[in-house]
C-alpha cells in the first residue's frame, strides 16, 4: 500500500490547484479520479457550454446583421462542426490540465473511484481506489455533483437528457423540451434555440429564475419569447412517454407537448454516495452534502470538503476559492485572499444567457427584508436602455442595480443584467472585498464610452429603499 501526505478524491476545480499547492509545499499528493480529470467544469459545464454559446451567439448576430447595415445570405448551422469545435476545446483543456499535473513533482494521478475505508494503526486514512488501497495523513473531498432528475411517471420509458448527455448529441434536436427554468435550463434553451432547435421550457414556478428579482425574471421571459422560446410556467408534469416525434409530455392542466428530446435541468445531487463516509465517522446532511466549517474542515480531523459537495457555492469560482482558503489555513495565514473564509464571501455568480446576468450579494427582494427590519438600505437602478454604450451596440436589454448600507456605506449587492454583465459584476465583487465606502467608487474615473462608466452616476442617485417598494 502506497503512503501519501495528502489524498484528494475527485478532480473538480479545486483539486488540481490544491494538489499543486500542496506539492509545492513539499507534500506527496495522490489525486484520485474515477472519470475524467477536470470534473464538471471542464467536461460538461463551463468549458463546453461557453464554447457552444459562442457559436449560438455568432448565429444570432448574423441573423441581426441587417440591424447594423450589413447584408448576409441565409444563415445555416453546421451543428456537427459547432459540436466538434466545442469538443476540441474540452479536449485541449483536459490535456493541458493533465500535462500540468504530470509535470508537477510530488503529484500522482490515480485513476479509479476512491472511497474511505477507515484508519490504519497510525491514524492515517485508508482509501480504496479500484482494486487497490493507499493511505494518507490528510484527505480532501472534491467530488462535486451530478444532474438530478425528479421522479416523473413514464420517465423510465424515454431517453431523458442531462447536461452531459445533451452535449454528447451529434444531431441537432428538432424540438428540445427543457424541464427547469433556472440557470442551466435557460442557458441551454437559448443556445439550442439559436442553433435552430424549437425550444419549450417547462417550469414549475410562476416565473423564470425565481431567485432573482421579479423585474429581472420578466426581462428574461420577454427576450426568450422574442427569440421564439415557448414558456410553460406554474407547470406540473403528470407524465412523459414516447410518441412518433420522440417524447410526449403531459402537464397537470392537460396540455400535451410533443418534442424530439427532453432535457431535465432540475438541480444537482452531491457525489457522496460512493465515498463511504461512515467508515471515518462522517455523516452527510439530509441531501447528501458534506457539512464543513468556514475553513472547509469537516468534523473529522484532517478531512476537508471542497467545491460543490460542501454546499457552500455550486460554482467553479467558489470551488477554486475553497482551495485558497484551505492552503491559507494550512499555512497559518489569514491575510492572503480577498475573502478569508467561506462565511465571509458573498454569493457571486453569473447566468450566461445573452445578455448575461451578473450578481453579487443582495438582491432587491432580499434588501427589502432588511429594510422591513429597520435597516437603512439605499438603492439605485439604471436601465441599459439609458446607457450610451449599450445603445451604440444595440444591446439595450437589462439594467444595473446597486444596493448599499446607508449607515456603514458598504455595498451590499449589485445586479448587472445586460451587455458584459458577467464581466462588470467583478467591479462590485472586488470592491466589496475591500470593505470600503461606496463613495470611493463614486469618485472613481471610468473610461468613456463603456457600460461601467455609469457606475458613479448610478451611485449618485442612491435613495432609501422602503420595505414595500415594488
Amino acid at each position: 500500500m502506497d503512503h501519501f501526505d495528502a489524498a484528494i478524491i475527485g478532480s473538480g476545480q479545486a483539486a488540481p490547484s490544491l494538489a499543486v499547492g500542496l506539492a509545492k509545499r513539499g507534500q506527496s499528493v495522490a489525486l484520485i479520479e474515477g472519470d475524467k480529470l477536470g470534473g464538471t467544469c471542464v467536461n460538461s459545464g463551463c468549458t463546453p457550454t461557453k464554447t457552444l454559446r459562442k457559436s449560438a451567439r455568432v448565429a444570432h448576430m448574423v441573423r441581426r446583421a441587417g440591424d447594423f447595415g450589413v447584408s448576409t445570405g441565409e444563415v445555416t448551422i453546421d451543428f456537427p462542426a459547432a459540436m466538434a469545435r466545442m469538443r476540441e476545446r474540452v479536449d485541449t483543456a483536459r490535456r493541458g490540465l493533465t500535462a500540468w499535473l504530470k509535470r508537477t513533482k510530488g503529484v500522482e494521478v490515480i485513476h479509479g473511484w476512491g472511497s474511505l475505508a477507515g484508519f490504519d494503526e497510525n491514524g492515517r486514512f485508508i482509501i480504496n481506489v479500484g482494486e487497490g488501497k493507499i493511505s494518507a495523513a490528510k484527505v480532501f473531498l472534491n467530488t462535486g455533483t451530478r444532474s438530478f432528475t425528479p421522479p416523473v411517471p413514464g420517465l423510465e420509458g424515454i431517453d431523458a437528457l442531462d447536461n452531459a448527455s445533451l452535449l454528447a448529441l451529434d444531431a441537432l434536436p428538432d424540438h428540445l423540451i427543457i424541464v427547469g427554468g433556472s440557470y442551466i435550463g435557460l442557458e441551454m434553451g437559448q443556445i439550442f434555440r439559436r442553433l435552430g432547435s424549437k425550444v419549450t421550457v417547462v417550469h414549475r414556478a410562476n416565473r423564470l429564475a425565481e431567485r432573482e428579482d421579479e423585474d429581472v425574471s420578466d426581462i428574461i421571459a420577454e427576450f426568450f419569447q422574442d427569440e421564439g422560446v415557448t414558456l410553460h410556467l406554474n407547470a406540473n408534469i403528470t407524465g412523459v412517454g414516447r410518441n412518433m416525434r420522440g417524447v410526449l409530455m403531459t402537464l397537470e392542466d392537460g396540455t400535451e407537448i410533443a418534442g424530439s428530446h427532453v432535457l431535465f435541468a432540475t438541480g444537482r445531487s452531491p457525489n457522496t454516495d460512493r465515498l463511504n463516509l461512515a467508515a471515518v465517522g462522517l455523516e452527510p446532511d439530509a441531501r447528501g452534502y458534506v457539512p464543513t466549517d468556514a475553513k472547509l474542515r469537516t468534523k473529522v480531523p484532517n478531512l476537508w470538503a471542497l467545491g460543490d459537495v460542501n454546499r457552500r457555492g455550486a460554482f467553479t469560482h467558489t470551488s477554486y476559492h475553497d482551495h485558497e482558503i484551505v492552503l491559507a489555513d494550512l499555512d497559518g495565514r489569514d491575510d492572503l485572499y480577498q475573502w478569508r473564509d467561506a462565511d465571509q464571501r458573498p454569493t457571486t455568480y453569473a447566468m450566461f444567457t445573452d445578455p448575461p446576468l451578473g450578481r453579487v450579494g443582495l438582491s432587491r427582494t432580499e434588501a427589502q427584508h432588511l429594510a422591513a427590519e429597520g435597516r437603512n438600505i439605499l438603492i439605485a437602478d439604471m436601465k441599459m436602455a439609458d446607457i450610451s454604450r449599450a445603445k451604440e451596440e444595440s444591446e439595450t436589454t437589462g439594467l444595473i442595480r446597486i444596493i448599499v448600507d446607508g449607515d456603514s456605506e458598504a455595498i451590499l449587492g449589485a445586479t448587472v443584467f445586460g451587455i458584459s454583465g458577467d464581466e462588470i459584476i467583478a467591479i462590485f465583487s472586488n470592491f466589496m472585498a475591500t470593505g470600503a465606502s461606496y463613495k470611493i467608487m463614486q469618485q472613481a474615473l471610468p473610461v468613456h464610452p463603456t457600460v461601467a462608466e455609469l457606475i458613479p452616476t448610478i451611485l449618485a442617485g442612491l435613495k432609501p429603499l422602503e420595505a414595500a417598494d415594488a
